[in-house]
């Protein structure tokens, strides 16, 4: 009973789901997983048994599934794409030296790889409702074209066996990594893609990103004994298997053999990973009101230390992360040691080392890639870019921090902008032209996106929409146009001006004090929009006695003004600024000669492009 719950819970998780948002249907899949690891060979033998739900209007006539480790082979598209990249030179460093687009991560190292090196998955066979189907391998991607096609609405079993060889770690999955962890499990098994309102989205895997079908896992993984594993799912058989996941207090069985089968389930999720090593040791908390949390690193006394605060500061953060963007709703959550940096599943991370904010980031993960699940390949930016605002909230808030939050992003994006290398955000995550724009748009602009949205709307508002975002989309597959309609209508505005600006064009903020004047014993301001994206603005007017005056101009594409935000003087609102003119002007009662500094967005939360001339200094 206890072992079934979690899969009623996913069941009934779904069903609300859909019956929530009865105009964006969900494909569901239920995955049967049985796999040996021969840690000596470092190959895999596995069967799959998936139950596929087909809620779509349409009839299926094949199916794909994504062999992820066929990557890593030479002269693959992964190889041939990074040596690419790598010829470009985005730059010089202080030495003058070339400054190359490498991911230094995989570099050429696939180019060099040997037989026993390289990485690969095979089906060896599949059947489809019993009957055998023939696989047409597309390098990453596999296709099944269906001897019979899968009508709407209808459910379909397939089963098949696989072969794979782990390979090298190069990127996230793969065996010894330069911490010595044996094997990171990440896109280790067939994996059937994801069939949306869009259609199929069968996407090579070159370098990013992943998308994958709500459903439910049931995972058996057996390996050397002497092996621990972490991953996804909650472990079901923990007191036969020990290594510190057992009930206190349980004597754990000895192994019969050589080998321990570990049994995982993980409900309503979009993958699974996992990873094994024979040094691993484990740190477990229980957040209040949330998560049990599982911290598993290889044993280096040197780093207990630091694994520990990551612990400890994972605890902290829960409650600050469930007020701000809502609850975590599964059982527990593994930080992992492994992979090449960090890098996010459903129910768990692996992260390189004992970093606290990249484990804040990853697990914000958890949310908008884990839960909402947006199409990272298409929008990377709503996962990356909004993970990236939340790491720096959340850090910003832990740390008890008064500057402002975002300055990171913000200088990535601005860095972005000038350097002619940017591209726009709508642009498909493996076809940016350089590593370098790709990631300043998915992860500094998108999260400038997020911290823009809070000037433009105010901070409570933007708090209305991180919480009905994440209760309105999660387990749909949210796009652009889904989040927007949130905010709008959390705030009352329109944002549509925004989204298409930002995300779909590389025009830019550039606002300035233009020029000043006395007429009639009050002072008239110019304001001159230099850039091409309009926006509304805050102005601060100081004056020599040392009072202030708040001016909110809004843009007439809003439709609404966004309410006063804290502040110690009254704000003066303005009729809004008509985006086809280049000026405007407002006035203040008070005279020319009394004034001492006239400064365009003092919050800073305007991405502008040349803060310069965004201040206006009076010495009379």
């Amino acid at each position: 009973m206890i072992k079934l719950f979690p899969l009623f819970v996913a069941s009934l998780l779904l069903q609300l789901s859909v019956a929530a948002q009865s105009d964006r249907w969900q494909q569901h899949i239920r995955y049967d997983i049985d796999v040996k690891l021969n840690v000596s060979t470092n190959k895999l033998n596995g069967t799959e048994a998936i139950t596929y739900t087909n809620n779509s209007p349409d009839t299926l006539t094949r199916v794909f599934f994504h062999a992820y480790w066929n990557a890593f082979q030479p002269n693959s598209s992964m190889d041939v794409r990074s040596q690419q990249l790598g010829n470009i030179v985005i730059g010089k460093d202080k030495r003058g030296n070339d400054i190359r687009d490498w991911d230094r991560r995989v570099q050429d190292r696939i180019s060099k790889l040997t037989d026993t090196g390289i990485g690969y998955q095979k089906i060896t066979s599949i059947k489809m409702n019993g009957r055998a189907q023939t696989v047409k391998v597309h390098e990453t991607i596999l296709e099944i074209q269906l001897d019979k096609p899968i009508p709407p609405r209808s459910k379909t079993l397939f089963s098949l066996d696989f072969e794979a060889q782990v390979p090298v770690q190069i990127r996230r999955s793969g065996r010894d990594n330069v911490e010595g962890i044996r094997y990171s499990m990440s896109q280790w098994y067939p994996k059937m893609v994801e069939y949306d309102y869009q259609g199929w989205n069968a996407n090579p895997y070159i370098a990013r990103e992943f998308y994958g079908v709500w459903g439910d896992y049931d995972v058996k993984i057996s390996l050397d004994k002497n092996y621990m594993i972490a991953g996804s799912g909650t472990l079901q058989n923990a007191n036969e298997i020990g290594f510190g996941y057992e009930t206190a207090g349980t004597k754990v069985p000895a192994a019969k053999g050589n080998q321990l089968t570990w049994h995982f389930v993980a409900p309503n999720v979009h993958d699974f990973v996992w990873a094994a090593d024979p040094n691993y040791k484990k740190i477990t908390r229980q957040a209040a009101s949330g998560p049990l949390i599982h911290v598993v690193y290889k044993a280096v006394d040197s780093l207990e230390d630091k694994w520990q605060k990551v612990a400890d500061t994972v605890m902290m953060a829960y409650p600050l992360i469930a007020k701000t963007f809502g609850a975590y709703p599964y059982k527990n959550y593994s930080f992992i040691q492994g992979g090449d940096g960090g890098m996010e599943y459903p129910m768990a991370t692996l992260i390189k080392n004992a970093s606290v904010g990249t484990a804040i980031h990853e697990w914000m993960h958890s949310w908008f890639q884990g839960m909402l699940g947006t199409n990272e390949s298409l929008y990377p930016w709503m996962d990356e870019g909004f993970t990236s605002y939340a790491e720096s909230r959340i850090m910003h808030e832990l740390r008890k921090q008064t500057g402002f939050a975002y300055e990171s992003e913000y200088k990535g994006y601005i860095n972005l902008a000038k350097s002619g290398w940017e591209e726009p955000a709508t642009t498909y995550s493996d076809h940016y032209t350089t590593n370098y724009a790709y990631s300043n748009a998915a992860y500094s602009k998108g999260g400038v996106f997020m911290a823009q949205l809070g000037y433009i709307i105010g901070e409570k508002a933007l708090d209305r929409v991180l919480l009905d975002y994440y209760n309105q989309w999660r387990f749909k597959h949210p796009n652009p146009n889904d989040f927007i309609r949130v905010a709008e209508k959390a705030s009352d505005m329109e944002l549509d001006w925004y989204k298409e600006y930002w995300i779909n064009t590389t025009k830019t903020i550039d606002y300035k004090i233009d020029s000043l004047w006395e007429d009639g014993g009050k002072t008239k301001i110019r304001v001159r929009r230099v850039g091409e994206i309009p926006m509304p603005i805050d102005i601060r007017l100081t004056f020599k006695d040392s009072s202030r005056e708040e001016h909110y101009i809004p843009l007439n594409l809003m439709y609404n003004s966004k309410p006063v935000e804290q502040t110690a003087s009254k704000r003066q609102d303005h009729e809004a600024w008509r985006w086809t003119h280049p000026t405007y002007v407002f006035e203040t009662s008070r005279r020319l000669l009394d004034l001492q500094q006239v400064e365009i967005d003092p919050s800073q939360r305007l991405a502008d492009l040349d803060r310069r001339n965004n201040v206006l200094r009076l010495k009379w």
